[in-house]
Formats: C-alpha cells, sequence, structure tokens
C-alpha cells in the first residue's frame, strides 16, 4: 500500500471498535454490525488480538464484500482499517 495513502486513511478514520478480548466469531459480528451502521464510505479502525481473530476477521470481511486497507502490527493488538463499500 502507498504510504501516503495509508495516512490519508488513517487520517479520515474517526470511528474505532475495541474488540480486543473478544473471540471468534463474536469480533466478526461485532465488527459487521458496526460497519452496517455507519455511511457508505466511511472507515473503521477495528482493534484485534493476535492468532485466530486477525487471521480470520479480515479474510470474513473480505469475502463480505469489505474493503481492506492496512492491517498493522501495534504490539499488543492490530489494528484493522476497513471500509463500508457502496454496495454491500
Amino acid at each position: 500500500m502507498n504510504e501516503s495513502i495509508g495516512a490519508k486513511i488513517t487520517e479520515e478514520i474517526a470511528t474505532k471498535l475495541d474488540l480486543r478480548g473478544t473471540p471468534c466469531p463474536i469480533n466478526f459480528v461485532r465488527t459487521k454490525l458496526r460497519l452496517e451502521q455507519m455511511p457508505r464510505g466511511e472507515w473503521l479502525e477495528v482493534w484485534l488480538d493476535g492468532g485466530e481473530p486477525i487471521e480470520q476477521v479480515p479474510d470474513s470481511l473480505v469475502m463480505e464484500g469489505y474493503h481492506l486497507a492496512a492491517i498493522e502490527d501495534r504490539g499488543e493488538f492490530f489494528a484493522l482499517q476497513v471500509c463500508r463499500p457502496e454496495s454491500v
């Protein structure tokens, strides 16, 4: 990903969802519900634990038609940047 695009997206993310400690598949369901409540085209940053959550949630979101911009390892957790596209 282009660093300037990533920086622009990060600046635009106003909504964050902290799902650290939330097991699968509940973290995917909560992420999807939050995205469905947001305006189309808006970005969401989701905080997930390592292991199964970061392995499963991004793939599940892509399969549902959501756009991922970045997955960042922030040491204690992972930050996933996802957008609700116009068609989902």
